[in-house]
């Protein structure tokens, strides 16, 4: 018995002091923030993100209701709602455009969306989101000392989609469509010539793509293909003269050399 009025005399503290954060009518606009501080600092992130909301309800247009705005977006974005956070993030940017807040608002909300990107097989909406608003966040602070952070997200974001259109590619050829692979390889290689290491890659896998297009070609086609695939070589030897790949783009070149050699013997037969 003495144990159980122990933990009911426990429990009742706790829900004083619970009820004592809570934010009540007749609250002014003071001690409302002061109470959603409170909340935020114990990391209870939920019932902040609600105490700042009935902030910004009643104090809006006050420094009150604009830090509010900043802090509700902060707590959605340390309990990992990144949706919403960007959504409130943007909205401080729009309400209060020449905060001193400003530059880190824009880098949250970029922030956000990469939080968001999703593996590179599914659908990468929020990928290509991130990588305007950094690209956007670095058009407006060039010098900012994040701008660099924000480069190298902007990187690692198009690698993940290169490596996307690298894994349609690679589909396109497992499945014996050789010409569909040759188009998206190209995409890798024009959209993501920096990507590391899908773009040299995907030079080779496209030369050769271009050699078994026309291996399975009839022969009035097999040297125009053939032709395309020495294409995609010379420009392997300009873009990546010392890549990985080298010694199977010099393979690949063999083999379109000796495939043109046998369309021109079969000519030379055919004419005589």
């Amino acid at each position: 018995m003495r144990a159980i009025s122990l933990l009911l005399f426990a429990i009742l503290i706790l829900t004083s002091c619970r009820s004592e954060e809570l934010i009540r009518p007749g609250d002014s606009l003071e001690v409302a923030y002061e109470k959603a501080m409170m909340q935020y600092n114990q990391e209870e992130y939920s019932d902040a993100a609600r105490a700042f909301e009935t902030v910004i309800s009643i104090g809006r247009g006050t420094d009150y209701g604009q830090d509010a705005q900043y802090y509700l977006a902060e707590s959605y974005f340390n309990s990992n709602r990144y949706l919403l956070a960007a959504s409130e993030y943007e909205r401080y940017a729009q309400y209060h455009p020449n905060s001193p807040r400003r530059e880190e608002v824009d880098f949250k909300e970029a922030l956000c969306y990469y939080e968001l990107s999703p593996r590179y097989r599914l659908d990468q909406e929020y990928t290509i989101q991130a990588i305007e608003s950094f690209r956007l966040y670095r058009t407006r602070y060039p010098d900012a000392e994040r701008a660099d952070q924000a480069a190298d997200y902007i990187s690692e974001l198009r690698n993940k989609l290169a490596h996307r259109d690298y894994n349609a590619a690679d589909f396109y050829m497992r499945t014996e469509r050789y010409n569909s692979a040759a188009i998206y390889f190209g995409l890798v290689i024009d959209n993501y010539p920096e990507s590391e290491p899908w773009a040299e890659r995907a030079l080779v896998r496209q030369i050769e793509s271009y050699v078994l297009y026309a291996e399975n070609s009839v022969p009035d086609k097999q040297a125009e293909r053939f032709e395309k695939a020495l294409e995609s070589y010379n420009t392997y030897l300009q873009l990546f003269p010392q890549g990985d790949n080298r010694g199977k783009a010099e393979d690949l070149f063999d083999r379109t050399m000796a495939g043109l050699g046998e369309v021109d013997n079969q000519s030379v037969v055919e004419s005589n």
